[in-house]
């Protein structure tokens, strides 16, 4: 039996930055639609191995957040609201 039978060969698919592959989208600080794609609910910038941009175009999409922001185009946070039952004794 040779072992080159039994091992499989494993595809991993690589993310494509959105911005590289259409030439038509455009990183805006003051389009908060685009920019809200790249944040988690919390407020949270996406890291460039889950969004799957470059490293070029995720330095510039950052920036462009932290813009949005300072403008109150886009929430820091998110407000958490803890509801606390009162219970009378």
């Amino acid at each position: 039996m040779a072992l080159d039978d039994k091992r499989k060969r494993i595809f991993i698919k690589h993310k494509m930055c959105r911005f590289c592959a259409d030439l038509s989208l455009k990183i805006d600080y003051k389009d908060p639609k685009t920019l809200a794609v790249f944040t988690t609910e919390r407020g949270k910038i996406i890291p460039r191995r889950i969004s799957g941009n470059c490293a070029r175009h995720q330095r510039i999409l950052a920036l462009a957040i932290k813009r949005a922001r300072n403008i109150a185009l886009l929430p820091f946070t998110t407000a958490k609201v803890k509801i606390k039952e009162y219970r009378e004794f």
